[in-house]
């Protein structure tokens, strides 16, 4: 049974027969992958007809060569993001079958090949051979070059995934899976500043990438069917041969996993004693002592833990630097947009009681005044300001370096923080007066029948957050404004950071007495998720 030649047909029809079994469970899931695998395929067409357009062009073969090599990262990382989508990833399901590594190898790899993606990868790498291959030993190495770049693909995502197994499996895997539309977020800003700066420069900047990708596998391969049309043979053979040892390793380090998980159990949810103790002491031996140090930690736990509220918090983070940064790299940015990472930072500072969903109960049993509510709130908003405070002054030097607006430094970063302030006196505000729960199961951030609650304490506190910086805003156009403003301006570092203080202090005042008096409303709508 572990003959290759045996076991391989078995492995296809498996891999056909949960594609058909997953279409028969629900009718939703049969219309969803119908639709998505139609869109993937018109936009396979639509790719295949456009390499084909561009064939003849002088930067041809840049752009197929940076199309595979982007094509491959996709398949790198695609298991680490969605280990759910095929369940043939999975190896440990076989451990208990009586199969050898190597053969299982050479059949989960003919398996891979079933399926939406090899075949739009196929049409992908079917059109770049197209536009660079002239000549008929061209075509002969195009032909060759698809076949070893498909294979590598695959092996490559075969790979990652047996390599990742048991994190991808466990609770980091789910956290991964919940980063991944960010990730995707991330990516389109990247490739939508790429064709804004191609369209205005043109394709020949893509030159001197495509030199060096030529040679990585399996961008390779494709590379090898332009070094053939110009009649470079040698550099041809070469990477093609490039290509196909990569495919070697790739295997072997797959087949290394495999057997590594099928012999070896699984220890990746144990944990020594010594690892124990260092985690209980070493984040502790750096916050204050007593009920601030301790509710300190426990939130930044939270933001290295919980699904939701790290995704949340990678969401703002990124989003924060990439809204000032790109816009400065455009040209069409103002070291003010800095500003706008501390406004997102800011917002997790609302609703702070709907993270810990039903478990505030054992919160609310340590509140009995209302300085038990201020101490509470005002160590949330230092575990807040651990991060939120460099990071913002980070965000706006380097908007600031890329502008070449070393002047006007000191002033955002005072309606920064003027600004972050404003936002953690509203947020503690809007969690004491409209909490509601974060379901921990699913995509959805907001409990059915609360979402009005969200809208009222998130976009009611932001709007409530810029009237209270109004006097710094003013300030800061005064001084734009006055003759001899420049030479002052530096003061409204000092000013912000003197309001914004000063803000949060009094909304926390102010926050503690309603926290202390509605503990029960609290943790009722907070445990509806």
């Amino acid at each position: 049974m572990s003959d290759a030649s045996t076991i391989t047909p078995v492995f296809v029809r498996l891999k056909l027969s949960l594609l058909r079994n997953g279409l028969r469970q629900s009718s939703g899931r049969r219309v969803a992958y119908i639709a998505s695998a139609v869109l993937t395929l018109l936009f396979a067409a639509l790719q295949l007809i456009g390499l084909i357009a561009l064939r003849g062009h002088e930067h041809a073969a840049s752009v197929v060569i940076l199309l595979v090599a982007v094509l491959a990262l996709g398949w790198a990382v695609m298991p680490l993001f969605f280990p759910s989508g095929d369940e043939t990833l999975d190896p440990t399901r076989l451990v208990m079958l009586p199969l050898r590594p190597r053969p299982l190898v050479g059949a989960l790899l003919a398996a891979s090949l079933v399926g939406i993606g090899p075949l739009f990868t196929l049409c992908l790498l079917t059109g770049s051979v197209i536009a660079v291959a002239h000549g008929t030993a061209a075509y002969v190495v195009g032909v060759l070059g698809t076949v070893l770049g498909l294979l590598v693909c695959v092996a490559l995502a075969r790979a990652v995934a047996a390599a990742n197994i048991r994190l991808l499996t466990s609770r980091k895997g789910r956290d991964l899976a919940v980063l991944s539309g960010l990730v995707i977020a991330v990516g389109a800003q990247v490739v939508n500043f790429g064709a804004q700066r191609l369209g205005s420069a043109g394709l020949g900047q893509l030159d001197p990438a495509a030199d060096v990708l030529s040679w990585v596998p399996p961008a390779s391969a494709i590379s090898a069917t332009d070094a053939a049309s110009e009649g470079s043979y040698g550099v041809a053979v070469l990477q093609l041969a490039l290509t196909a040892g990569a495919l070697a390793a790739l295997i072997a380090v797959w087949a290394r996993h495999l057997t590594r998980l099928m012999t070896e159990p699984d220890g990746s949810t144990l944990q020594s004693p010594d690892t124990a103790v260092r985690q209980s002491t070493g984040l502790g031996r750096l916050l204050p002592a007593g009920r601030t140090g301790t509710v300190m930690e426990r939130s930044l736990r939270y933001i290295w833990r919980d699904p939701k509220t790290k995704a949340a918090w990678v969401t703002s983070l990124a989003i924060g630097l990439i809204v000032p940064v790109f816009n400065a790299v455009q040209g069409t940015g103002s070291v003010y947009f800095a500003c706008f990472a501390a406004g997102m930072l800011g917002i997790q500072m609302y609703n702070q009681f709907g993270q810990d969903t039903s478990a505030f109960w054992m919160v609310a049993m340590t509140i009995s005044s209302t300085r038990d509510a201020y101490v509470e709130l005002r160590a949330r908003a230092f575990a807040l300001l651990v991060i939120t405070l460099p990071y913002a002054t980070l965000v706006t030097a380097v908007t600031a370096a890329i502008l070449g607006a070393w002047a006007r430094l000191p002033e955002t970063l005072g309606l920064s923080f003027a600004l972050l302030g404003a936002m953690l006196a509203t947020g503690a505000w809007s969690s004491a007066r409209f909490p509601y729960s974060i379901p921990q199961e699913g995509h959805k951030n907001v409990a059915p029948g609360q979402v009005g609650l969200a809208w009222i304490s998130i976009f009611g506190g932001m709007v409530a957050a810029a009237l209270l910086c109004a006097p710094v805003i003013a300030l800061t156009i005064w001084l734009n404004i006055s003759a001899d403003g420049d030479s002052w301006s530096w003061l409204l570092l000092p000013t912000g950071a003197a309001y914004g203080t000063a803000l949060t202090a009094l909304g926390l005042r102010l926050a503690a007495p309603r926290t202390a008096t509605r503990l029960p409303e609290i943790l009722t709508a907070v445990s509806k998720g």
